[in-house]
Parts: structure tokens; C-alpha cells; sequence
């Protein structure tokens, strides 16, 4: 607790703590300017907030002249991620999707109170709360599997998220698998398979099979475009333009532009004709899956300025915050590309306020943070997000 009138040491610049942990041990500007090998008045310019300390390497080297953690120094003790935890809910995943025969329940739960836990876990998925999910996942895994007669529906449900959790963990070939289970679980059903396929087509992109991938995600969309009208529901537009902007993407990362230019329009009409709620988030969706695109075909200016026209409108807030901030650790790629390694490091820290599991689970996020932390300075923001995910400086 926080001494009345006492300033907590976590919310002062990083001047200040300088100067608080150097009185602290009785030392003087002097002194500690040569344990850094820096001037007394380069010391005496940080404290006071004149000079920023924005260089990893040198919070560092502070920090250890003041026999702290470069965390204390940026405002909070370093915490490692907790990618102990995800290895271990990666292990129960796997053993859940290994195993076969029935469990030893006495009784299962009824179907009814698994759709509702499985549409709480997607829930958590879009909000980002990933550690809640991977808590979830295995014992949906077996219990879906050990009702009675298990409901299609909840199976394919389960195991897409099950794949598509996966592949943000960098565990692509286990996300195939559960991918592979949902395309059997739904037994050509046109939208259970059309379901099924967006986390097959992600899993195979994962693995460097665009090809595939395409073919997997546009052959959905055909069997959905099938289906008549009749009985069809407006959600397959939205599923459909899904499917489409995968596919889009599983072109670019083959390098066939005009493929990519055709399926994206294709998702574009698809949105523009779902009876959404008018929040325009079907049509976001089709435009940042075109600078995704753009960066995977090479044009980083054009990726960035369609990002910057996307995320500037209201839609952008409406996005789910998994999407926003896992759309945001992917474009930190054009901005590297492009030379402009603050903008990159911005992307990240505007994703983990935005959602912080995103960023510090996700394998994809902490090659994107070391790549920003070797291109140059970086900001005490990003400074402090390197080392609450255990990074330093390469």
C-alpha cells in the first residue's frame, strides 16, 4: 500500500527512480557516472528528465551500476511470461487429442451445459483472455468426446478453436490435427465443414502449405455457395468472406497477386452483402486482411497506409480484441521492413494494452519484439513490455 503523500516508486519517471535507487545506496551522481562510464552531467540530465533513457542496453547498464533488474528501473519488476503454463496446457491438449476411449464418468454432462461452456471459451478467445481458454480446452476436448452421442455440431466447435488456439502458439502440426478432426467430425455438412476449414487453412499456412490452404479454404466456400437459398442462412456470407480472406492470404504468402487481388474482392462482396448489425465490421475485417496481403506480397507502404485507413475509423473498435491486437503484431513486419523500427514497436505496445496475452503467449510476438529491440532505441514502453516478457537485448 502506498504511504499517504508518498508517490508509489512504479508511477515516477524513470529519472526519478534513478535518482531515489542511487540515494538509496549512498551514491553519488559522480560515483555512479563512472560505473556507467558516462559524465556526471549525463547522469545529472537523466534524473531530471532532460535526457531519456530509451536504449535497452543502457537501462541495462544502469541497472546493474544500481544492483537492480532493468525491470525495477522501467516502473515494474521484470515478469517472465508465463510459457511455462502454455507448455503445459499445450501437453494437456495433446494427450486430450491422443486419447480415445472413454473416460470413467459416471455421467457425462448433458450437451446442453457444453454448448454453453464451449460458447463461454469462444467468448474468452475473442476477448484475448488466452490463459482462461487453454485452462478450458482440454476437459471440453474429453467431455465433448465422452457424451453419449456426440453432437457434431459441439465437436467441430471445440476442436476449431482447439486449432485455431494452436496455431497462435506456434504448435501448427497439432493445430492441423485438430483441424483434420473437425473436418471429420462435421462429415460434409456444408457449414460445419465450412467451419472446420478456416483453422485447416490457417494450420497449413502455418506450415508453409499456401497452396493447400487455398484450395482447402475455397473449396468450402463452394460447397457453402451450393447450399440453397431456401435454407441457407445470412451468417454463410460471413462465413463465406472468412473463408475467402484466408484464402487471400494463403495466395499472397504463395506470391500470386492476382489471386489475392480476386479472392479479396470476392470477401468484399460477401460482406457488403451479409445483414450485419451496420457496424461495417464484416467490411474491416476483408480491408485489413488486405494489408496482411500486401505484406506478405512485398509492398509494405501500400500494407501500412491500407492498416492506417482501416484502423482509423470506428469499425476498428468494434473488432474483437484477439483480432486487433493479433492484426497489429503482424503488421510490425512492414514497418521493420520498411526501416521504421519505433512505429513496429509502437504496434506492439498498443497490442498488449490492447490484449495482453496476444503478445506475451504468442511465440510470433516475442520474434517480432527481439527483431525491434536489435533494429535500434526503443522506447521506455517498450522497454519495460521486453522485459515483463523475459526479452533482453540481444
Amino acid at each position: 500500500m502506498t504511504t499517504p503523500g508518498r508517490q508509489d516508486r512504479r508511477e515516477l519517471p524513470i529519472g526519478r527512480r534513478v535518482a531515489q535507487l542511487r540515494a538509496r545506496r549512498g551514491m553519488s551522481q559522480q560515483v555512479l557516472a563512472d560505473r556507467v562510464g558516462r559524465s556526471k552531467s549525463w547522469v545529472d540530465k537523466v534524473e531530471r528528465g532532460v535526457r531519456t533513457l530509451d536504449r535497452l542496453s543502457v537501462i541495462e547498464t544502469v541497472a546493474a551500476a544500481l544492483g537492480v533488474a532493468p525491470g525495477v528501473l522501467v516502473g515494474r519488476a521484470a515478469r517472465r511470461t508465463p510459457t511455462t503454463d502454455a507448455t503445459t496446457a499445450v501437453e494437456r491438449i495433446r494427450v486430450a487429442l491422443a486419447c480415445y476411449d472413454p473416460t470413467d464418468r459416471d455421467q457425462p454432462p448433458p450437451a446442453a451445459d457444453l454448448d454453453r461452456q464451449i460458447g463461454y471459451a469462444w467468448t474468452a478467445y475473442r476477448h484475448a483472455h488466452h490463459s482462461q481458454v487453454l485452462r478450458m480446452v482440454p476437459d471440453l476436448l474429453t467431455a465433448t468426446r465422452d457424451v453419449d452421442r456426440p453432437d457434431a455440431g459441439l465437436l467441430v466447435r471445440v476442436y476449431q478453436l482447439t486449432a485455431q488456439m494452436l496455431v497462435k502458439l506456434g504448435e501448427p502440426h497439432l493445430a492441423w490435427l485438430a483441424a483434420d478432426r473437425a473436418m471429420t467430425a462435421a462429415a460434409g455438412q456444408p457449414r460445419r465443414t465450412a467451419l472446420a476449414a478456416v483453422p485447416l487453412a490457417q494450420a497449413l499456412r502455418a506450415l508453409g502449405r499456401g497452396g493447400l490452404a487455398m484450395a482447402v479454404a475455397t473449396t468450402a466456400v463452394r460447397a457453402i455457395e451450393a447450399v440453397p437459398a431456401r435454407v441457407s442462412v445470412p451468417d454463410d456470407l460471413a462465413l463465406a468472406a472468412t473463408l475467402l480472406t484466408e484464402a487471400a492470404l494463403a495466395a499472397a504468402s504463395c506470391g500470386d497477386g492476382t489471386a489475392t487481388d480476386d479472392l479479396t474482392e470476392r470477401a468484399a462482396g460477401c460482406a457488403a452483402r451479409h445483414p450485419d448489425d451496420g457496424s461495417g465490421c464484416g467490411s474491416i475485417v476483408v480491408d485489413l486482411a488486405r494489408a496482411l496481403a500486401a505484406v506478405r506480397l512485398g509492398d509494405n507502404h501500400l500494407a501500412v497506409a491500407l492498416h492506417q485507413r482501416a484502423a482509423s475509423g470506428d469499425a476498428w473498435q468494434r473488432l474483437p480484441a484477439e483480432h486487433r491486437a493479433a492484426h497489429l503484431i503482424d503488421m510490425t513486419r512492414a514497418h521493420l521492413d520498411l526501416g521504421d523500427h519505433r512505429a513496429a514497436g509502437r504496434a506492439l505496445v498498443t497490442a498488449d494494452r490492447i490484449a495482453p496475452a496476444e503478445v506475451r503467449l504468442r511465440p510470433v510476438a516475442h520474434a517480432a519484439l527481439a527483431a525491434v529491440l536489435r533494429a535500434g532505441p526503443t522506447s521506455v514502453d517498450l522497454t519495460r513490455l521486453a522485459s515483463t516478457v523475459g526479452l533482453t537485448r540481444p
